[in-house]
């Protein structure tokens, strides 16, 4: 049977999704990530639309380099960039509705991130009804949820991603087993997972910029400079890739953490702050089919980036959300006085974390979950 793997790749996942639920943001440069603070502010951008790109606004940019390029795109008569806090728990929602919507059509899903998943179509027999297959989804993703996603077709995981990639926003790119070499010929470097900006500043320093360069060193050339990757990356240069669509996996740990805009030690910013972390937490436990855990880290990092980690594990499972603010609460309290802070340092970061999840596995545990939906 021939093997038949599409990536499917949302738009702009977390502004489409804002754009999508705030119409008067439609064609304005929107920028889901941390408060920009007018240029004072910490954190990185989590997703800029189509629009807030033309300005070189991408996912990862510092917040603050984000308002400056939106500052200066506002002194050329351009529309300045709405800077919008993530909302994960509507995200998460919006994510989950576009599974559903792949598993109608396909039964082998890997769920790379929130806003991307890998699917098996090669039960379909050939790459054309994959394709017609791809649109249905797509059309489906689009009349339901009211959401753009690009989707690559190829014969490996490695080709599907970078052809869902190649026609973004909206594309539908199918690459076969013949087209495969001439596809990738003429493409970066970093296009081909597992090549970091490190590794193609090595081979860069080689003038070896493409697939099509990189393809006339040797095998052995490659593994000596890459070391054993070098066998791996020399079958990737040429298409091959037989890695199998990953199973899910239960989490280990469930966790948030957030910088403070000014370091600080007040309680009113912290509180509160500590009060969103632990209800988005209690929130993913019972998402991800957990109904509690047995260990609590409470992280802090100081104005002197001195990082802090305090873990407990308790003699049973907690499974309140009650007493789990009650836990993180008593444990946090004593960084704002001398007891944990004896030099009375601000806090730049605050972080909570949860291990050894207990899997919702009886009728009680059943009957506390629908509590809390």
């Amino acid at each position: 049977m021939v093997r038949i793997i599409a990536h499917l790749d949302m738009d702009a996942f977390f502004a489409s999704v804002e754009e999508r639920d705030k119409p008067y943001l439609l064609g304005l440069p929107v920028v889901v990530g941390a408060d920009p603070l007018e240029g004072g502010g910490r954190g990185v951008v989590s997703t800029a639309n189509y629009k807030a790109r033309e300005y070189g606004i991408r996912s990862a940019t510092p917040i603050s380099k984000a308002w400056q390029f939106s500052e200066e795109a506002k002194s050329r008569g351009k529309a300045p960039a709405i800077f919008i806090s993530p909302n994960f728990k509507k995200y998460t929602t919006a994510s989950a509705r576009v599974i559903k919507i792949i598993k109608k059509y396909a039964r082998s899903i890997e769920e790379a991130s929130i806003d991307e998943a890998y699917f098996d179509l090669s039960f379909t027999g050939s790459y054309k009804k994959a394709e017609a297959l791809c649109r249905k989804i797509k059309k489906e993703i689009r009349e339901k949820e009211h959401l753009s996603a690009s989707i690559g077709i190829g014969p490996n995981k490695l080709i599907a991603k970078i052809a869902s990639d190649f026609k973004k926003p909206d594309g539908l790119t199918v690459v076969t087993p013949k087209e495969a070499i001439d596809f990738l010929a003429p493409l970066s470097l970093r296009k081909i997972s597992g090549i970091g900006p490190k590794t193609a500043l090595l081979f860069s320093k080689r003038k070896i910029l493409t697939v099509s360069d990189a393809r006339k060193l040797t095998k052995a050339e490659l593994i000596k400079m890459l070391g054993k990757w070098g066998t791996e990356f020399y079958g990737k240069l040429r298409g091959e890739d037989d890695s199998p669509l990953a199973k899910p996996e239960l989490p280990k740990s469930i966790g948030e953490q957030e910088t403070f805009p000014v370091d600080t030690r007040d309680p009113n910013v912290i509180l509160p702050c500590v009060e969103r972390m632990t209800q988005r937490i209690w929130s993913s436990i019972l998402t991800s089919r957990f109904s509690g855990f047995k260990t609590l880290v409470i992280i802090v990092r100081f104005e002197d980036f001195k990082t802090i980690s305090h873990a407990h594990t308790f003699k049973t499972h907690i499974l309140s959300v009650k007493i789990f603010e009650r836990e993180v609460l008593q444990r946090i309290i004593p960084f704002l006085d001398r007891r944990d802070n004896p030099n009375n340092k601000r806090i730049r970061l605050m972080g909570i974390r949860v291990e050894k999840l207990k899997l919702l596995d009886s009728v009680s545990d059943k009957t506390q979950l629908a509590l809390y939906f």
